[in-house]
Protein backbone atom coordinates (compact mmCIF):
# COMPACT_ATOMS: atom_id res chain seq x y z
CA UNK A 1 0.00 0.00 0.00
CA UNK A 2 2.86 2.33 0.89
CA UNK A 3 4.58 1.45 -2.38
CA UNK A 4 1.41 2.25 -4.33
CA UNK A 5 1.03 5.61 -2.59
CA UNK A 6 4.69 6.43 -3.25
CA UNK A 7 4.33 5.54 -6.93
CA UNK A 8 1.23 7.73 -7.22
CA UNK A 9 3.06 10.61 -5.57
CA UNK A 10 5.98 10.26 -7.97
CA UNK A 11 3.63 10.21 -10.96
CA UNK A 12 1.79 13.27 -9.61
CA UNK A 13 5.03 15.23 -9.10
CA UNK A 14 6.36 14.14 -12.50
CA UNK A 15 3.15 15.35 -14.16
CA UNK A 16 3.28 18.71 -12.33
CA UNK A 17 6.92 19.25 -13.35
CA UNK A 18 6.55 18.06 -16.94
CA UNK A 19 6.77 20.79 -19.62
CA UNK A 20 4.10 18.88 -21.53
CA UNK A 21 0.45 18.32 -20.68
CA UNK A 22 -2.43 20.58 -19.71
CA UNK A 23 -1.59 20.48 -15.98
CA UNK A 24 2.19 20.44 -16.24
CA UNK A 25 5.05 22.76 -15.34
CA UNK A 26 3.34 25.88 -16.68
CA UNK A 27 0.51 25.43 -14.18
CA UNK A 28 2.87 24.63 -11.31
CA UNK A 29 5.02 27.69 -12.01
CA UNK A 30 1.97 29.88 -12.52
CA UNK A 31 0.33 28.85 -9.25
CA UNK A 32 3.64 29.28 -7.39
CA UNK A 33 4.05 32.83 -8.77
CA UNK A 34 0.43 33.69 -7.96
CA UNK A 35 0.80 32.50 -4.37
CA UNK A 36 4.14 34.28 -3.89
CA UNK A 37 2.89 37.58 -5.33
CA UNK A 38 -0.36 37.35 -3.35
CA UNK A 39 1.60 36.68 -0.17
CA UNK A 40 3.83 39.69 -0.80
CA UNK A 41 0.83 41.91 -1.45
CA UNK A 42 -0.91 40.67 1.68
CA UNK A 43 2.18 41.24 3.83
CA UNK A 44 2.61 44.81 2.58
CA UNK A 45 -1.11 45.54 2.91
CA UNK A 46 -1.12 44.26 6.49
CA UNK A 47 1.85 46.47 7.39
CA UNK A 48 0.12 49.50 5.87
CA UNK A 49 -3.18 48.85 7.64
CA UNK A 50 -1.51 48.28 11.01
CA UNK A 51 0.88 51.24 10.63
CA UNK A 52 4.02 49.11 10.76
CA UNK A 53 7.58 50.32 10.19
CA UNK A 54 7.15 50.54 6.42
CA UNK A 55 4.71 53.44 6.85
CA UNK A 56 7.43 55.44 8.60
CA UNK A 57 9.81 54.67 5.75
CA UNK A 58 7.06 55.75 3.35
CA UNK A 59 6.77 59.22 4.87
CA UNK A 60 10.52 59.79 5.19
CA UNK A 61 11.19 58.70 1.62
CA UNK A 62 8.33 60.82 0.27
CA UNK A 63 9.72 63.93 1.95
CA UNK A 64 13.26 63.03 0.84
CA UNK A 65 12.17 62.98 -2.80
CA UNK A 66 10.11 66.16 -2.45
CA UNK A 67 12.98 68.09 -0.87
CA UNK A 68 15.30 67.20 -3.77
CA UNK A 69 12.95 67.91 -6.67
CA UNK A 70 14.41 69.82 -9.63
CA UNK A 71 12.56 71.32 -12.62
CA UNK A 72 14.39 69.20 -15.20
CA UNK A 73 13.92 65.89 -13.43
CA UNK A 74 10.30 66.79 -12.65
CA UNK A 75 9.60 67.24 -16.36
CA UNK A 76 11.19 63.87 -17.10
CA UNK A 77 9.16 62.13 -14.40
CA UNK A 78 5.96 63.81 -15.61
CA UNK A 79 6.62 62.45 -19.10
CA UNK A 80 7.15 58.93 -17.74
CA UNK A 81 4.08 59.03 -15.54
CA UNK A 82 1.77 60.44 -18.25
CA UNK A 83 3.09 58.00 -20.86
CA UNK A 84 2.18 55.14 -18.54
CA UNK A 85 -1.14 56.56 -17.38
CA UNK A 86 -4.58 55.31 -18.33
CA UNK A 87 -4.48 56.89 -21.79
CA UNK A 88 -0.91 55.85 -22.55
CA UNK A 89 -1.37 52.30 -21.25
CA UNK A 90 -4.60 51.96 -23.23
CA UNK A 91 -2.93 53.07 -26.46
CA UNK A 92 0.07 50.77 -25.95
CA UNK A 93 -2.20 47.85 -25.07
CA UNK A 94 -4.38 48.47 -28.13
CA UNK A 95 -1.30 48.48 -30.37
CA UNK A 96 -0.05 45.27 -28.78
CA UNK A 97 -3.47 43.67 -29.23
CA UNK A 98 -3.47 44.66 -32.90
CA UNK A 99 -0.02 43.12 -33.27
CA UNK A 100 -1.23 39.85 -31.72
CA UNK A 101 -4.26 39.92 -34.02
CA UNK A 102 -2.10 40.49 -37.08
CA UNK A 103 0.26 37.70 -36.02
CA UNK A 104 -2.78 35.49 -35.36
CA UNK A 105 -1.50 34.95 -31.82
CA UNK A 106 -5.03 34.52 -30.53
CA UNK A 107 -4.17 33.20 -27.09
CA UNK A 108 -1.82 36.11 -26.45
CA UNK A 109 -4.58 38.40 -27.71
CA UNK A 110 -6.95 36.93 -25.13
CA UNK A 111 -4.38 37.51 -22.39
CA UNK A 112 -3.89 41.12 -23.51
CA UNK A 113 -7.62 41.88 -23.64
CA UNK A 114 -8.14 40.25 -20.26
CA UNK A 115 -5.06 41.24 -18.29
CA UNK A 116 -4.77 44.96 -19.04
CA UNK A 117 -8.35 46.21 -18.56
CA UNK A 118 -8.99 43.58 -15.89
CA UNK A 119 -5.91 44.72 -14.00
CA UNK A 120 -7.11 48.33 -14.10
CA UNK A 121 -10.50 47.35 -12.68
CA UNK A 122 -8.85 45.23 -9.98
CA UNK A 123 -6.67 48.15 -8.96
CA UNK A 124 -9.64 50.51 -8.65
CA UNK A 125 -11.43 47.94 -6.48
CA UNK A 126 -8.39 47.56 -4.20
CA UNK A 127 -8.05 51.34 -3.84
CA UNK A 128 -11.62 51.53 -2.55
CA UNK A 129 -10.99 48.62 -0.20
CA UNK A 130 -7.99 50.24 1.52
CA UNK A 131 -8.91 53.93 1.03
CA UNK A 132 -5.42 55.18 1.82
CA UNK A 133 -4.80 58.91 1.48
CA UNK A 134 -2.03 60.09 -0.81
CA UNK A 135 1.11 61.86 0.45
CA UNK A 136 0.48 65.48 1.45
CA UNK A 137 2.77 68.47 0.89
CA UNK A 138 2.40 72.25 1.21
CA UNK A 139 3.65 72.72 -2.35
CA UNK A 140 2.85 69.43 -4.20
CA UNK A 141 4.19 68.64 -7.66
CA UNK A 142 0.88 66.94 -8.51
CA UNK A 143 -2.60 66.98 -6.99
CA UNK A 144 -4.77 63.86 -7.16
CA UNK A 145 -8.02 63.21 -5.32
CA UNK A 146 -8.12 59.43 -5.70
CA UNK A 147 -6.80 56.88 -3.21
CA UNK A 148 -3.15 55.90 -2.99
CA UNK A 149 -2.86 52.15 -2.24
CA UNK A 150 -1.92 50.36 -4.45
CA UNK A 151 -0.42 52.42 -7.29
CA UNK A 152 -2.46 52.09 -10.49
CA UNK A 153 0.37 53.26 -12.75
CA UNK A 154 2.81 50.71 -11.30
CA UNK A 155 0.28 47.87 -11.48
CA UNK A 156 -0.57 48.71 -15.10
CA UNK A 157 3.13 48.90 -16.02
CA UNK A 158 3.76 45.53 -14.37
CA UNK A 159 0.93 43.93 -16.33
CA UNK A 160 1.70 45.51 -19.71
CA UNK A 161 5.49 45.28 -19.72
CA UNK A 162 5.31 41.87 -18.05
CA UNK A 163 2.97 40.61 -20.77
CA UNK A 164 5.23 42.01 -23.49
CA UNK A 165 8.26 40.41 -21.84
CA UNK A 166 6.57 36.99 -21.59
CA UNK A 167 5.71 37.12 -25.29
CA UNK A 168 9.20 38.18 -26.35
CA UNK A 169 10.91 35.62 -24.12
CA UNK A 170 8.87 32.89 -25.80
CA UNK A 171 9.92 34.20 -29.22
CA UNK A 172 13.69 34.30 -28.66
CA UNK A 173 16.00 31.40 -27.88
CA UNK A 174 19.23 33.05 -26.77
CA UNK A 175 19.52 33.32 -22.98
CA UNK A 176 21.36 36.62 -23.26
CA UNK A 177 18.42 38.12 -25.14
CA UNK A 178 15.97 36.71 -22.60
CA UNK A 179 17.90 38.17 -19.68
CA UNK A 180 18.05 41.53 -21.46
CA UNK A 181 14.27 41.47 -21.96
CA UNK A 182 13.61 40.65 -18.31
CA UNK A 183 16.02 43.30 -17.04
CA UNK A 184 14.51 45.88 -19.39
CA UNK A 185 11.03 45.03 -18.12
CA UNK A 186 12.10 45.37 -14.49
CA UNK A 187 13.76 48.69 -15.31
CA UNK A 188 10.60 50.06 -16.95
CA UNK A 189 8.41 49.09 -14.00
CA UNK A 190 10.92 50.59 -11.57
CA UNK A 191 11.04 53.79 -13.63
CA UNK A 192 7.26 54.15 -13.50
CA UNK A 193 7.28 53.44 -9.77
CA UNK A 194 10.03 56.02 -9.27
CA UNK A 195 8.05 58.65 -11.16
CA UNK A 196 5.04 58.13 -8.89
CA UNK A 197 7.09 58.39 -5.72
CA UNK A 198 9.14 61.35 -6.95
CA UNK A 199 6.02 63.30 -7.94
CA UNK A 200 4.64 62.77 -4.45
CA UNK A 201 1.49 60.87 -5.38
CA UNK A 202 2.48 57.46 -3.97
CA UNK A 203 4.42 55.96 -1.11
CA UNK A 204 7.02 53.22 -1.45
CA UNK A 205 4.60 50.61 -0.10
CA UNK A 206 2.03 51.68 -2.71
CA UNK A 207 4.30 50.83 -5.62
CA UNK A 208 5.69 47.64 -4.06
CA UNK A 209 2.18 46.31 -3.44
CA UNK A 210 1.12 47.35 -6.94
CA UNK A 211 3.98 45.39 -8.52
CA UNK A 212 2.95 42.31 -6.53
CA UNK A 213 -0.69 42.86 -7.51
CA UNK A 214 0.18 43.22 -11.18
CA UNK A 215 2.42 40.15 -11.16
CA UNK A 216 -0.26 38.02 -9.50
CA UNK A 217 -2.98 39.15 -11.89
CA UNK A 218 -0.81 38.65 -14.98
CA UNK A 219 0.18 35.18 -13.75
CA UNK A 220 -3.50 34.30 -13.31
CA UNK A 221 -4.34 35.42 -16.85
CA UNK A 222 -1.39 33.75 -18.57
CA UNK A 223 -1.75 30.52 -16.59
CA UNK A 224 -5.49 30.31 -17.28
CA UNK A 225 -5.16 30.94 -21.02
CA UNK A 226 -2.17 28.61 -21.34
CA UNK A 227 -4.09 25.85 -19.57
CA UNK A 228 -7.06 26.43 -21.88
CA UNK A 229 -4.77 26.20 -24.92
CA UNK A 230 -3.11 22.99 -23.70
CA UNK A 231 -6.47 21.45 -22.84
CA UNK A 232 -7.73 22.07 -26.37
CA UNK A 233 -4.63 20.42 -27.80
CA UNK A 234 -4.92 17.48 -25.38
CA UNK A 235 -8.46 16.88 -26.62
CA UNK A 236 -7.23 16.78 -30.19
CA UNK A 237 -8.74 20.13 -31.10
CA UNK A 238 -6.93 22.47 -33.47
CA UNK A 239 -5.61 25.66 -31.90
CA UNK A 240 -7.16 28.92 -33.06
CA UNK A 241 -3.87 30.08 -34.56
CA UNK A 242 -3.48 26.87 -36.58
CA UNK A 243 -7.12 27.08 -37.65
CA UNK A 244 -6.55 30.63 -38.91
CA UNK A 245 -3.40 29.60 -40.82
CA UNK A 246 -5.27 26.78 -42.52
CA UNK A 247 -8.05 29.17 -43.48
CA UNK A 248 -5.51 31.54 -45.02
CA UNK A 249 -3.86 28.70 -46.93
CA UNK A 250 -7.23 27.54 -48.26
CA UNK A 251 -8.03 31.10 -49.32
CA UNK A 252 -4.71 31.37 -51.19
CA UNK A 253 -5.49 28.20 -53.15
CA UNK A 254 -8.74 29.60 -54.54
Amino acid sequence: MLTTASARLRRFLAARLSPEGEMGLHLTAGVALILLAAWLFGAIAEDVVTGDTITLVDVRLAHWFHARATPGFTRAMLFVTHWNGIAGSSVMSALLALWFLRRRAHYWLIVCLTAVPGGMLLNVALKHVFRRARPSFDDPLMNLLTYSFPSGHTAAATVFYGLLACYLVRRVRAWRARVTIVLGTVAMVMLVALSRMYLGVHYLSDVLAAAAEGAAWLAICITAVSTLHRRRLARGETSWSERARRADAAEDLR
